[in-house]
């Protein structure tokens, strides 16, 4: 076993970034890497990579490789802690050696990519994109990475992640809701403008209780600029919602349909 003091010299170098004592302790003992582990599992090279420390990574790497794959007591791997923490030159290094972190699960069933969008780190989203769009698609606990951005109020992550998913933008999470539905019930006003202006969301969906974003609005008093202008985005989506389902009417009874429905809202 590597003895107390060795293992903490190797500790603070790999957090401070040390390559001089990192290297004198490995000249040392050259199976230091493979017997020392810290708490929660994690080797030095997940130390190095939570507090970002690249020249300690290539360190590592040169001498040991697979420990790039080993997972801490988390069952985070080594890219889960780069996308936590928004290096993205840590996050190529690592997809060169293992790609196949894109799909691994957290005790959290989230994948690297999950992690990445709640916590708003769009460079490192959009590498991890250009490796594999596939880990994107997966669902974390029925919602996917896109009701994860509203969730945690990242608009511009799911801006970046709309443009490249495609029409997974209209996915619907297990309870039926759409990315508008949670908007609207945590008052996010720029989220719902950005879904309709960019046409991501052409119309209104009920989810599994059989109710719209607009319905879920109108039930809630909220007496606010906010309130006003969420209300006139969905009220467009809802028009455009009835020239759907209505599309062989005559101009005439459109135009009674149309005001019959806001009268009612």
């Amino acid at each position: 076993m590597a003895g107390e003091s060795a293992e903490k010299k190797l500790y603070d170098a790999a957090t401070i970034g040390d390559v001089a004592t990192f290297q004198q302790l490995l000249q040392e003992n050259p199976h230091l890497l493979d017997v020392v582990s810290f708490p929660c599992l994690r080797n030095v090279l997940h130390i190095a990579i939570k507090q970002g420390q690249e020249s300690i990574m290539e360190e590592v790497l040169q001498i040991n490789q697979e420990l790039a794959r080993d997972l801490d007591s988390k069952n985070s791997s080594s890219l889960h802690l780069a996308a936590a923490k928004g290096n993205v030159g840590i996050a190529k290094r690592l997809l060169a050696i293992a790609p196949e972190m894109c799909w691994w699960r957290d005790c959290h069933d989230m994948n690297p990519i999950h992690v990445a969008a709640i916590k708003g780190h769009d460079e490192v989203l959009k590498e991890l994109l250009q490796m594999d769009l596939f880990p994107a698609m997966e669902r974390h606990r029925g919602q996917t990475v896109l009701h994860l951005c509203v969730k945690h109020r990242q608009l511009t992550t799911l801006k970046v992640l709309a443009e490249k998913l495609g029409d997974l933008v209209n996915a619907k999470d297990d309870d039926g809701e759409t990315l508008l539905h949670l908007a609207v019930r945590s008052n996010q006003d720029q989220v719902v403008r950005y879904l309709v202006e960019s046409n991501k969301m052409k119309k209104l969906s009920m989810n599994s209780m059989g109710k719209t974003a607009l319905d879920i609005l109108n039930e809630s008093f909220r007496d606010t600029a906010t309130y006003s202008e969420i209300k006139e985005f969905l009220r467009s989506l809802s028009d455009q919602s009835m020239l759907e389902v209505f599309p062989k009417l005559t101009d005439v009874t459109m135009v009674v349909v149309v005001l019959i429905v806001e009268n009612t809202q």
